[in-house]
């Protein structure tokens, strides 16, 4: 037994990718386990792994760890880009000002811990990753702190205890998160959370009922119905019988007249003895049409051959228009928009009438090829699937990033730099803003800007915990309980902050806060929670333009805290 063991611990260091590949397995298996509803998360779980497997001694070169960040901040940026410059430059000014204010509050909870508690740099800059979730924050403090005028023994010291502090301040952060805006939040906030997004369904003028869904133009159906003579829309064109159920989005997409099948046009003059194929949502076309038209079977003329797609909104005519202008617009005739997905986090977005669409956002939708082909020219590019991503762009990119990170201007005798890393995250921002309105180049299907973000993160975790495995220990113990209390004051303190200036300054509606708050925070875990007492999407309406916001500074952030400890 013990050979075996030796000759396991000895295969596991001189062959580095098998340590790697299982640190991830275990990080991925683990992190996905939820206990009373909270789990450790992907990152969490993968550090923690790594820490232990750590300890038989196991050497990976850093060049490993910095290919595979890169790879991780230019998926961030790309993904977040438009709804970062969206916030900055149009309607989510005040969204992108309150993560702003709470991204310098988590900077200066961390700073007023550090200074009160005498920690050195690594500490710092491993309780601001850790409290504040920001794991990428983490690669700009070690390449600072390696760059930073402090001697060879400091720098050596600091990146030794960086990994301790931040696995344990990350933890903290991961669930003080979740407690903090998913569990206490509503109660701090004094509302009904479910019963304050239904009053929001309501005002925007949906159904406000408790599924959450609003107005939710889905599940469309096909029927054929026969206009008798005299019946109400003998004589209408098809534009005027659409438009008679008012206040319902329904086609008529094709008509039977003298057996022959053709297509409707909007001035097609309905005659009776014609039979119209009806789209629409199931309960309009059986009510309100199935009371004044009679039902026939025609499998025939409801062979209507229609798709769903995804359409990138990228037309300056679009941006900020509510669906219910929209749906009035000639163009959309003939679809149905059946979800809505905004920023980096491809949060869903509810379906509403007041509900506006904004550059960079990915709308699905159904219908007929044809209509789905005329619509996507006025929305933006059609975002058919694809499996195949412009790698030649994805490297031009991260080339230009680490290039013009790797420029460095000194305050004295402080050296400044962005890094290669915050180079390729700033570059990654520009391009993916840049993808949202030019979509000719650069494609990045999403299923790989999701590998390249987990994957990126997670190895470079991997990698930073076995490197660090066997002096975690020491830290651990040189730490002591007194950070664990350092911690939750980081974490908890911002976040309690953030409620009340959300709530009394920036006024944000009741619906959206706790999602303003979670954006602000790069907090995804909680708006699951926040999300289901809400019975509703709506507080995902506040999470796109926070988090796209956050994620950048936070990320630059880890510069500064080495700067400033």
């Amino acid at each position: 037994m013990h050979n075996m063991l030796d000759w396991l611990a000895t295969t596991l260091r001189e062959n580095v990718e098998i340590p790697l590949f299982l640190a991830l397995f275990a990080g991925y298996t683990l992190g996905r386990v939820k206990i009373a509803g909270i789990s450790l998360g992907d990152v969490t779980a993968t550090l923690l792994a790594a820490l232990v497997i750590g300890q038989i001694g196991i050497t990976v070169s850093n060049d490993v760890k910095t290919v595979f960040f890169v790879f991780y901040l230019f998926a961030v940026g790309y993904s977040a880009g438009p709804q970062f410059v969206r916030g900055l430059f149009s309607g989510g000014l005040q969204q992108a000002a309150f993560a702003a204010l709470v991204c310098l509050m988590s900077l200066g909870a961390v700073y007023l811990a550090v200074r009160l508690a005498g920690y050195d740099v690594g500490i710092a800059a491993g309780l601001y990753a850790g409290s504040t979730t920001t794991s990428s924050a983490l690669g700009l403090s070690q390449t600072a702190i390696s760059q930073s005028a402090i001697s060879a023994a400091a720098k050596t010291s600091a990146n030794q205890i960086l990994p301790a502090a931040f696995s344990i301040s990350y933890v903290i952060g991961t669930f003080g998160s979740v407690v903090m805006l998913g569990i206490l939040g509503p109660k701090l906030m004094r509302v009904d959370i479910a019963a304050a997004c239904r009053d929001y369904i309501r005002r925007v003028g949906g159904a406000g009922d408790r599924s959450g869904r609003g107005t939710a133009w889905h599940q469309y159906v096909a029927r054929a119905y026969r206009v008798d003579e005299g019946a109400p829309l003998d004589g209408l064109t098809v534009f005027a019988a659409e438009h008679f159920f008012k206040g319902h989005r329904l086609f008529i997409a094709r008509l039977r007249r003298d057996g022959a099948i053709t297509e409707a046009t909007a001035d097609t003059v309905i005659k009776p003895g014609d039979v119209l194929a009806f789209a629409g949502e199931r309960h309009v076309l059986l009510g309100e049409i199935g009371r004044v038209l009679a039902e026939v079977d025609d499998a025939e003329l409801l062979g209507v051959q229609v798709e769903g797609t995804d359409i990138l909104v990228t037309a300056k005519n679009i941006h900020r228009k509510s669906l219910s202008e929209l749906a009035h617009m000639p163009e959309t005739r003939g679809i149905f928009l059946t979800g809505i997905r905004r920023g980096a986090m491809s949060v869903d977005i509810p379906i509403l009438p007041d509900t506006r669409l904004y550059r960079g956002d990915v709308v699905t939708v159904v219908g007929r090829s044809a209509d789905i082909s005329a619509v996507a020219k006025t929305f933006g590019y059609l975002d058919r699937e694809t499996n195949r991503a412009d790698i030649a762009f994805i490297a031009a990119a991260i080339i230009v990033g680490a290039l013009i990170g790797s420029l460095t201007l000194r305050a004295g005798s402080v050296p400044l730099t962005l890094s290669t890393a915050g180079g390729v995250l700033l570059i990654g921002l520009m391009f993916g803003w840049l993808r949202s309105i030019r979509p000719a180049f650069g494609r990045v299907p999403q299923a790989t800007t999701w590998f390249m973000n987990s994957i990126g993160l997670n190895m470079f975790i991997a990698v930073v915990g076995l490197s660090a495995g066997p002096s975690v220990i020491a830290g651990l113990k040189e730490l002591g309980f007194v950070f664990v209390l350092w911690s939750i004051f980081a974490a908890a303190l911002p976040m309690l902050l953030s409620i009340y200036i959300g709530k009394y300054i920036f006024r944000f509606d009741d619906a959206i806060l706790l999602g303003c708050c979670a954006g602000a925070r790069t907090a995804a875990a909680p708006l699951g929670m926040i999300t289901d007492k809400a019975e509703s999407q709506v507080p995902s309406l506040g999470f796109s333009v926070p988090y796209a916001t956050s994620s950048t500074i936070l990320t630059l952030f880890g510069i500064v805290i080495v700067l400033i400890s």
